[in-house]
């Protein structure tokens, strides 16, 4: 444990500071170019911080799903999932969020960092409708900063190269996964049967 980085002058030293264009693309809100990124992106992670720990979320829709509401806030629509909604109840404990907008085949990404509430206001869940159904809330995030990422990480991961995509049936299965959480007792393989329609009946 001798080889940690324990204060800000170590870290410093070690990686210096940080460049006049990694700065200046840090903006209190979102121009016409980040605003291109949030219209193009159908999957958004969402980070947030409560009591109880740290959650992130991934989110995803058609691409522009995630409203732009002015330059300085947008509208999330919370689609049905697992019901455990732990990024709403840290929203409730503490509204800081951060997004990361991802686009396919797009090695830029933007980050947003804000604070968020939950609106139930029924325009704007109306205006959320997919399929007839609309989202039982909407996280509305108050943007405090904004800037884009390059796009080293995702060369070096090689995401979009489809000659790297994992083989999904070297992985357990969801099925698999429940059974051993359930010490055996679950019925993994009638669940990998069924999830495909389950996936598309829940999705809105």
């Amino acid at each position: 444990m001798s080889h940690l980085i324990r204060t800000l002058q170590e870290l410093e030293q070690l990686y210096g500071k940080p460049g006049e264009r990694a700065l200046r693309k840090e903006i209190p809100y979102l121009n016409e170019d980040y605003q291109a990124f949030v219209r193009a992106s159908p999957f958004v992670v969402l980070a947030s911080v409560g009591e109880d720990g740290l959650d992130c979320s991934p989110k995803g829709d058609p691409a522009g799903f995630v409203r732009i509401l002015d330059e300085r806030t947008l509208a999330i629509p919370d689609r049905p999932g697992n019901n455990r909604i732990d990024n709403l109840r840290n929203i409730i404990a503490d509204p800081r969020v951060s997004l990361l907008f991802i686009i396919p085949g797009v090695g830029e990404t933007l980050r947003v960092n804000g604070k968020a509430d939950i609106s139930v206001d029924p325009e704007l869940l109306q205006s959320f409708e997919m399929h007839g159904r609309l989202p039982r809330s909407a996280i509305v995030v108050h943007v405090d900063s904004a800037y884009f990422h390059c796009s080293k990480a995702l060369v070096r991961s090689a995401l979009w190269d489809p000659l790297k995509h994992a083989d999904r049936s070297l992985l357990p299965s969801p099925g698999a996964m429940h059974r051993r959480l359930s010490g055996g007792s679950f019925d993994g393989d009638a669940y990998d049967r069924d999830l495909p329609g389950l996936t598309q009946a829940g999705l809105y």
